[in-house]
């Protein structure tokens, strides 16, 4: 009768020739199970590090990131707080499911991501809107929301304009702007980059008590407190700036968002 005793299986192994065939396979297969065994072990207890150290890391390319834009490094730093993104998705204002800023890329490579534009709707010059957008959350104390950060983007008179709107927890009033991307006309429409422009948006106001994007940018001074003084010579590139905030702004972008957000669901 066979000895089934695995010690005494384990000796017989160990006896045969190290040319033997049948000892190299087996030793071969003991040190692969053993290792994956240790890599599995190290994973499951390293993980909770390894995910702190992800946190941490996302963390600090948020902040540069932010931080590199002209404008809102001051920003940030005057409102004080904890920085954190999230994924909208625009179509119902809330938080995405299933869509992560480590995913948002390949999920807007997806067509079925997009919604097209009417021409009604479609102010900022776009043809069709992402479904889903990255904003960014300032929190102050006690978790309580302080700032939101919104990409916007639009067709300018030369080309796209690219920008980040700040809004304060009222969510109707600007903190600031900044643009991140333009190709306008050098000395006109360009100007939109000027300092000096982007200093007259921090309290502005963005809709009226019924809900209504109000925001413009004048056709010479500002003349109430939902305006900007416009850009002298560069009336395109003012009317582009009209249509991109209010286009984001309103219920076509970020809209319902906001909503939300005043609310308290964020």
């Amino acid at each position: 009768m066979a000895d089934l005793n695995p010690l005494t299986a384990w000796r017989r192994l160990l006896a045969l020739p190290n040319e033997s065939r049948t000892k190299t396979l087996v030793m071969a297969f003991l040190v692969s199970v053993i290792c994956a065994l240790a890599v599995s072990g190290a994973t499951v207890i390293l993980r909770p590090i390894q995910a702190a150290n992800r946190a941490a890391e996302q963390q600090a390319r948020l902040e540069a990131l932010v931080a590199g834009i002209p404008g809102m490094s001051e920003l940030l730093a005057s409102a004080g707080g904890t920085l954190t993104t999230v994924v909208i998705d625009l179509k119902r204002g809330r938080a995405a499911e299933e869509v992560t800023p480590a995913t948002l890329a390949a999920a807007l490579q997806d067509s079925g991501n997009w919604t097209a534009l009417t021409p009604a709707q479609d102010l900022a010059g776009l043809g069709q809107r992402p479904d889903f957008a990255q904003v960014y959350l300032l929190r102050g104390e006690g978790d309580a929301l302080s700032l939101v950060l919104l990409p916007v983007s639009g067709a300018g008179y030369n080309g796209p304009i690219d920008a980040i709107v700040a809004l304060r927890a009222d969510m109707n009033t600007i903190a600031g702007l900044a643009i991140t991307g333009q190709s306008e006309t050098p000395g006109l429409g360009g100007r939109v980059e000027e300092p000096a422009w982007l200093a007259q948006f921090p309290g502005t106001q963005v809709a009226d008590a019924s809900g209504t994007v109000r925001f413009a940018v004048a056709r010479g001074p500002a003349g109430s407190e939902y305006e900007v003084d416009g850009i002298t010579g560069a009336t395109r590139t003012s009317n582009a700036m009209t249509q991109i905030m209010r286009f984001w702004l309103g219920p076509d972008g970020y809209g319902p968002f906001l909503t939300a957000v005043r609310r308290g669901e964020f």
